[in-house]
């Protein structure tokens, strides 16, 4: 297992190798550590891999680096998982471009677990903010993963919505696990750790530096199975998140604001573009994604009533006493804010005294 590591992290040292390049290699050499040992002759007959990157990746320089790398793994802790092994995040391993090794820390678990992808705009409003803090709130009942990129505005929002909430969040980072960026949020780390954890596919020794952003985008976007972009602006990382999302075949949201609002326009253009569904509350996120609320019931002995608060207790005898109804009808109707309601309703779901029907229509049960 070690030699493995030390194969592949030697091919990821390599420049002009890139993770999609580095699997061709292995598939036609038939693993990490035969590359290394393989004919030039044969490496030459490789699509795409010519004499100048097969005489490179002979020089010893690179596995000295790998040794060194693997050390600082050893001695830091540091978690990883290499793309061809069962302990490699599922969705991921469905992405071309998925890093041949991942590192992380803390206590991540994703076997089996409903996973989103927050971003959005470093220089969030009150309203962006509001919303994600208010998503997550919602959303809380199901349990999800939520997983962020640790920046500032919407995703340092996400994970300490997430944290609040006692959900799993997983940060993205863009440098090795011997730093962090922004320092202003090592205030934050100990939490992360303690409720969920960090992935990176860059190393210790790796600078930081911007264009890093684009590698550590693929992975939040292939870790999920739906990425929401909350705020942006006409260009920016966050839509780069949503494109990668869309060329994994993966779901992509957006939250819809003013055209006069400069942090939107990116949001508006995605949904204008057909790029995104249009989000603006947690049951439009459940009925696109299709998932399956009544698997998330806590099994309890059954009850001969149902405990509901006040609020629920209205919305169920304007059921029991209407039938099937629109969601927006409901709100009116029942003096309800919709964004509540959808809370409202989705809580009422899981106590089983109402069920939603497409079109955003629900009726008592």
């Amino acid at each position: 297992m070690e030699e493995k590591l030390i194969a592949l992290l030697a091919l990821k040292k390599v420049p002009g190798l890139g993770d999609n390049s580095i699997k061709k290699i292995i598939r036609a050499t038939g693993s990490a550590e035969a590359v290394f040992k393989e004919r030039n002759e044969k490496l030459k007959k490789i699509d795409g891999i010519g004499q100048a990157k097969i005489k490179e990746l002979k020089k010893p320089k690179y596995r000295k680096a790998a040794e060194n790398e693997l050390r600082f793994i050893y001695d830091e802790h540091i978690n990883y998982s290499c793309y061809d092994e069962s302990n490699y995040p599922e969705r991921l391993k469905h992405c071309h471009d998925s890093p041949v090794v991942l590192f992380n820390k803390g206590n991540i678990n994703l076997e089996k677990q409903k996973i989103i992808s927050i971003v959005g705009t470093r220089k969030a409003t009150s309203y962006g903010i509001q919303f994600c803090e208010q998503l997550i709130e919602e959303i809380s009942v199901l349990n999800p993963v939520i997983v962020s990129g640790f920046a500032y505005g919407i995703d340092i929002t996400a994970h300490k919505a997430a944290i609040k909430n006692n959900l799993q969040t997983i940060g993205c980072l863009a440098h090795g696990l011997n730093q962090i960026y922004p320092k202003a949020h090592a205030a934050y780390v100990n939490e992360v750790l303690s409720n969920g954890g960090f992935f990176t596919d860059f190393w210790s020794t790796d600078v930081f530096d911007r264009k890093n952003f684009l590698g550590r985008n693929r992975i939040i976007a292939g870790l999920s199975e739906a990425t929401i972009v909350i705020e942006s602006a006409e260009k920016g990382g966050s839509l780069v998140t949503a494109q990668m999302a869309n060329s994994y075949h993966r779901e992509v949201f957006a939250v819809p604001g003013r055209n006069t609002d400069s942090m939107s326009k990116g949001c508006n253009t995605l949904i204008k573009t057909q790029q995104a569904h249009l989000l603006t509350s947690v049951s439009d996120l459940i009925y696109i994604l299709n998932w399956d609320i009544t698997k998330d019931k806590k099994p309890k002995q059954q009850e001969l009533f149902v405990s509901l608060t006040e609020k629920e207790q209205v919305v169920y005898d304007f059921l029991k006493t209407n039938g099937k109804e629109l969601l927006d009808v409901i709100a009116i109707q029942c003096k309800i804010p919709t964004y509540s309601l959808a809370t409202l309703l989705l809580n009422m779901e899981l106590k089983g005294v109402v069920q939603p029907l497409p079109g955003k229509i629900f009726e008592a049960i």
